[in-house]
C-alpha cells in the first residue's frame, strides 16, 4: 500500500464516486452522527478500484469503514441496529486509528478549481474564428433558392469567395483556399451533401454554385448548436473527460440529502452549467476518425451520459414511453461535424450499428459518414456503463481509455451484485435478470443458455455466483426478467 498516508485519529472512511446517490445518502447519514468522515473518490483514484475489492470483496460503492471495521455499503449502514451504530461511533471518537485501517491516497482532490476548469475550457482561439464572426454579420448568409426549394441560413460558394475578395482583401486563389480550410475545419458544411464531395471547395470542383451553411445553423438543432466553436479543437478524449468532470460536479452538488432525487431546475441555473454548455460547443469540430477502439469507448460512453443529463436540464425528464422514444431519438450533440442522437451513440457507434429498441432500421446507412466512426462489433459491457437517467440504470461513472476494458468489467460485476439486476431462486431453479438482458439479448449470445453463461462469467466471487452455478448445474433453468424502474430521479 505504498504512496498512502494514515492518521492517528479515528475516522470513517468512505470509498465513493461523484454523482452516486447512495454515496450522498451515506455521507449525509454519517455527518448527522458527528463523526469525522474521509471520502476517497475512486473515480479520481482509479488505482484504488482493485485495492477496494481486495479490502471488501465488493466492487460497488460506497464502501464504509469505521476505523478498520468494514460496515459495507449504504444499505448496510442504514440497516445497522441502533446499539451497533452507537458502538461504531464510539469506536471512531474514542479509539485511535489502528494500523490495518483502510489507506488514503496522498492527495484526494474532489474537484478541479473553477479557475482551472475555465482555463481548460477555453484553450487557444482558432485562427478563422474572427473571420467566421465577420461572415455572420456581413449580410452574406440568407435564404437561397434551388429549384422549388428554399434553403434558410445558407450561402453559395461564389458568394463566399466574392465577400472574401471584396471585404477581406483576398485574391481569388486565397479566397478559394480559405473556403477549403473552413470546410476542412468544420466551420461550415455543404447543404444536402455528405461524404467525399463535402470536402471539396475551389475552382473546377463545381462548388461555386454549391450552397453552404455554418455548422451552427445546420441540421437538427443539437443541444450544443446555435453557436460556432471558436477555439482550436481539443483532443476528443481530453474533451470528453472535461465534460464529465463538470457534469459530475453539477450532479453531486444538486443531489438531495437522501440521494434519491436531483434538483435539475437548480442545476440548470448553476454557473457551472453555463461553463459545461460552453465546453460542449467545442465538440462540434473534434476529430473522431483517428480514435482507437478504447478511445471511442471511453469518449462515447462519457458523452452519452453527459448528453442525457444535458437533455434533462434543457427539456425535462421523459415521463412515458412516447416521451422516452422522442428523447432518445432527438436529443443530440453535434460532434465532429455530424449530429449524433442518444440512439445513434448507443446503437450506431457502441453496438456496431445494430437496431435498437423499437427501431426498424439500423441507425447508419451504408452511405452515412457516421458509419466510419462506429465500432466494428457490439460491445456488451457498454450496457453497464450507459445511464439513461432512470432509477433502473447502472450508476454514472467516468471512463478513461487507458484501462477501459477493466473499468467496464468492474461496472458489469458491480451491476450484477445488485438484486435488481440478477436474482437467483434455487428453489424454483429460476434466474431473474434486468430487462437490459432481454432488450439486448443478441449482444449476450442470443439464447438463454448463452446469456446465463455470460452472466456467470462476469460475476465476481460471491454467494450469488455459487447459487447460479448450482442452478445451472441442475439443468432446465428458467429465465425471466425483472420489472424496470423507469421513474426519474428528478426532484421536480
Amino acid at each position: 500500500m505504498e504512496g498512502f498516508k494514515s492518521s492517528a485519529l479515528g475516522r470513517v472512511t468512505v470509498y465513493s464516486i461523484q454523482g452516486c446517490p447512495h454515496c450522498v445518502q451515506a455521507k449525509a447519514t454519517l455527518r448527522s452522527l458527528g463523526v469525522p468522515v474521509c471520502e476517497v473518490d475512486v473515480g479520481l483514484h482509479s488505482e484504488l478500484r482493485v485495492k477496494l475489492k481486495e479490502l471488501t470483496g465488493r466492487s460497488t460503492v460506497p464502501q464504509i469503514f469505521f476505523n478498520s471495521v468494514h460496515v459495507g455499503g449504504n444499505d448496510d449502514l442504514q440497516k445497522l441496529a441502533t446499539e451497533e451504530l452507537q458502538r461504531l461511533v464510539t469506536l471512531v471518537k474514542e479509539e485511535p486509528l489502528s494500523a490495518n485501517a483502510p489507506p488514503l491516497p496522498e492527495s484526494n482532490p474532489f474537484e478541479a478549481p473553477d479557475e482551472e476548469i475555465d482555463g481548460q475550457l477555453r484553450g487557444e482561439r482558432d485562427e478563422f474564428a474572427d473571420l467566421v464572426e465577420d461572415l455572420k454579420h456581413a449580410g452574406v448568409i440568407g435564404t437561397q433558392r434551388r429549384g422549388l426549394t428554399l434553403y434558410k441560413n445558407s450561402f453559395s460558394g461564389a458568394q463566399l469567395v466574392d465577400w472574401l475578395q471584396t471585404k477581406e482583401g483576398m485574391d481569388r486563389a486565397e479566397a478559394c483556399n480559405t473556403g477549403q480550410a473552413l470546410l476542412q475545419k468544420k466551420f461550415m458544411v455543404s447543404v444536402g451533401r455528405r461524404g467525399e464531395e463535402d470536402g471539396c471547395f475551389g475552382e473546377g470542383k463545381g462548388t461555386m454554385d454549391t450552397l453552404y451553411r455554418l455548422l451552427e445553423d445546420d441540421l437538427h438543432s443539437p443541444l450544443n448548436g446555435g453557436q460556432t466553436a471558436s477555439y482550436a479543437p481539443k483532443q476528443a478524449a481530453e474533451l470528453s473527460l472535461l465534460l464529465r468532470e463538470l457534469i459530475l460536479k453539477l450532479f453531486s452538488e444538486h443531489l438531495s440529502a437522501d440521494g434519491k432525487s436531483v434538483d435539475y431546475k437548480g442545476m440548470s441555473v448553476d454557473p457551472a452549467f453555463e461553463r459545461y454548455c460552453e465546453l460542449a460547443i467545442q465538440l462540434q469540430r473534434v476529430e473522431l476518425l483517428s480514435l482507437s477502439r478504447e478511445e471511442k469507448l471511453a469518449f462515447f460512453i462519457n458523452i452519452y451520459n453527459a448528453l442525457v443529463i444535458h437533455g434533462y436540464l434543457r427539456l425535462g425528464a421523459p415521463t412515458n414511453m412516447w416521451q422516452r422514444y422522442k428523447f432518445f431519438n432527438y436529443v443530440s450533440y453535434l460532434i465532429g461535424g455530424e449530429v449524433f442522437t442518444l440512439q445513434d451513440i448507443e446503437n450506431g457507434v457502441l453496438r456496431g450499428n445494430r437496431k435498437g429498441i423499437a427501431q426498424l432500421l439500423k441507425p447508419f446507412s451504408k452511405t452515412d459518414p457516421r458509419l466510419q466512426v462506429a465500432l466494428p462489433d457490439a460491445e456488451p459491457l457498454i450496457h453497464f456503463a450507459l445511464n439513461c437517467g432512470a432509477k433502473g440504470c447502472p450508476p454514472i461513472k467516468t471512463y478513461t481509455p487507458q484501462d477501459i476494458d477493466s473499468q467496464l468489467l468492474t461496472a458489469a460485476e458491480a451491476f450484477l451484485e445488485n438484486d435488481d439486476a440478477c436474482m437467483v431462486d434455487s428453489g424454483k431453479n429460476e434466474v431473474r435478470l434486468s430487462q437490459i438482458f432481454k432488450w439486448y439479448k443478441a449482444d449476450f449470445g442470443g439464447t438463454d443458455e448463452k446469456l446465463l453463461k455470460w452472466v456467470l462469467d462476469h460475476m465476481g466471487d460471491s454467494p450469488k455466483k455459487t447459487s447460479l452455478q448450482d442452478v445451472l448445474s441442475a439443468g432446465k433453468t428458467k429465465v425471466s426478467f425483472l420489472p424496470y424502474d423507469w421513474s426519474s430521479n428528478s426532484a421536480h
